[in-house]
């Protein structure tokens, strides 16, 4: 099951509480203070992986936290610190506290600091002193960090696969790239947004967005977000399509309903399946989508140098993003 959005609680560590104690030796009941400090609380660190399928893996899991500190003991001991917290999220993921508001995003594979572990307390050796040689107070360790959070994937890619369903982007997108996405000869095989490679670029091939995709119909918003973080989009429209412009026309209309920045986004529109169309009515159809982008591409997939064209061809143009 593909997950990309859930609710999670994420907490850092507690700090170990400082303790009252005194140190004993043979013969001296109360050789002065001897309680310890008690050990930092874990921090939480956020860690970005290329896995969007890893939110499925959280969806039984409501709290995440770093290792408490340990409390403070006797003969000067003090506490262990709490381990920290590395918090693996697939990049792209948006985490927004539910309480004040406040937004966090990984974008990159690096690890960074979220949330810092509460303070340890002081044994009451911490506080002797020349006017306190046997003092008495303890402070405890100080809270947690944390609460809850609303965690959702927004995919960052280069290059998102827009269109109909079953307008060939998965087969487009197993031919460019080493992806494996399902094929099938039905509306809405692709549940979930699939990633490829294409040397170097990162390929999205976007589930079909139908008429009313922007308030919910077919797979709707649920996927819609992720088109808003590629740096280009490409509309793929089937040359089997009776009328590709107005399907055309329809799925820009959706993007424009959720957002209209998206029509900002540069923007290549390949004609699909050519093998199924005459070579005029294909010229044709080129002549009128030439009006709508400078970048009107084809293929065949089931020809092997149009998909090599094909390749060459988005590689000059992502180059230039």
């Amino acid at each position: 099951m593909f997950i990309d959005e859930l609710n999670i609680n994420i907490h850092s560590g507690k700090g170990g509480d400082g303790i009252v104690s005194w140190m004993h030796y043979k013969g001296i009941d109360h050789a002065g203070p001897g309680g310890g400090n008690g050990g930092q609380g874990g921090d939480v660190y956020l860690r970005g992986v290329r896995d969007i399928g890893l939110l499925s893996k959280y969806r039984f899991i409501k709290l995440f936290e770093a290792e408490d500190g340990k409390n403070g003991s006797k003969n000067c001991m003090h506490g262990k610190a709490g381990d920290d917290l590395i918090l693996d999220l697939p990049i792209g993921s948006v985490l927004t506290n539910i309480e004040d508001g406040k937004v966090v995003e990984v974008l990159d594979e690096e690890t960074t600091f979220f949330l810092k572990g509460g303070n340890r307390g002081y044994g009451n050796a911490h506080f002797k002193g020349p006017k306190n040689i046997n003092p008495k107070e303890s402070t405890p360790g100080k809270p947690s960090q944390g609460g809850e959070f609303h965690l959702e994937l927004k995919l960052v890619v280069d290059l998102g696969l827009v269109g109909l369903p079953n307008a060939g982007k998965s087969s487009l997108l197993n031919s460019l790239t080493s992806a494996r996405a399902k094929v099938g000869s039905y509306q809405f095989t692709t549940l979930a947004p699939n990633l490829g490679d294409l040397y170097g670029f990162v390929v999205a091939d976007i589930p079909g967005l139908i008429e009313g995709a922007s308030e919910g119909k077919g797979l709707g918003y649920n996927f819609l977000r992720h088109i808003s973080r590629t740096k280009a989009i490409m509309h793929c429209v089937s040359a089997e399509h009776t009328k590709p412009v107005e399907d055309y026309n329809m799925v820009r209309d959706e993007l424009k309903k959720y957002d209209k920045s998206m029509l900002d986004k540069m923007e290549i529109i390949l004609i699909t399946k050519t093998d199924t169309i005459d070579p005029k009515d294909l010229k044709k159809m080129v002549t009128a989508f030439k009006k709508k982008s400078e970048h009107v591409l084809t293929v065949s997939i089931l020809d092997d140098s149009s998909v090599k064209e094909l390749s060459d061809q988005l590689v000059k143009i992502l180059k230039k993003l």
